[in-house]
């Protein structure tokens, strides 16, 4: 039988791009044989914020039935897929709230040996995916955590360009998430389950 895998799919989106990937991410992981838990980091907006917004407000009430995610889910995750819009650059404020909040774990050692991987999206070209990513990406390292990337490891990512997790433009959110993230998507997804479970039957099998 093969090695039971479970899969965190953690995400923050404000107007539904990211939560679209994340829903994606997490069936793509689901159909690759891994135990999935979906879920969005708190929102710290105000509701005027929100409701000044059409786009935002809608996508706050078509997530709202989306648990919140709390370390627990964290410590039960073989791997956990991160998921955040760009902000100038850089992780959003509500994802890195909750990461910043993990501190017990990572001192207890609880969130190393894990498989982490992200996905971004961005505005316009060229607007932060990749250092979005990278930024990400230091918190696992401090985590001990094991980078699993999408690479350059599918003729796909040679359509879609971006080596370091799935990426998506959403332009003002006229540019909806389309064929060829969803295919960059499940190229992700199948990785990190395929790479997750392996690593876990190597923990295994040493111990």
């Amino acid at each position: 039988m093969s090695t039971p895998v479970n899969v965190a799919v953690v995400y923050y989106s404000s107007t539904g791009t990211i939560a679209t990937i994340a829903k994606a991410m997490a069936a793509d992981a689901e159909r690759a044989g891994a135990q999935v838990r979906l879920r969005r980091a708190a929102e710290l907006a105000p509701q005027a914020a929100i409701d000044s917004n059409p786009a935002w407000a809608e996508n706050a009430r078509a997530t709202a039935d989306i648990p919140e995610v709390s370390p627990d889910d964290l410590v039960w995750a073989d791997a956990v897929i991160f998921g955040t819009p760009t902000r100038f650059g850089n992780v959003t404020a509500q994802l890195k709230q909750f990461l910043d909040t993990l501190g017990g774990l990572w001192q207890s050692g609880q969130l190393a040996d894990k498989v982490y991987s992200g996905f971004t999206s961005t505005a316009t070209a060229h607007g932060g995916q990749e250092s979005t990513l990278l930024a990400l990406y230091n918190t696992i390292h401090h985590f001990g955590g094991i980078l699993v990337t999408p690479g350059y490891t599918d003729p796909t990512k040679f359509v879609d360009g971006n080596p370091y997790g799935t990426s998506h433009i959403a332009g003002q959110g006229d540019l909806p998430v389309g064929e060829q993230t969803l295919t960059a998507t499940r190229v992700q997804a199948e990785r990190v389950v395929k790479f997750t479970r392996a690593i876990k039957a190597g923990l295994a099998a040493g111990n």
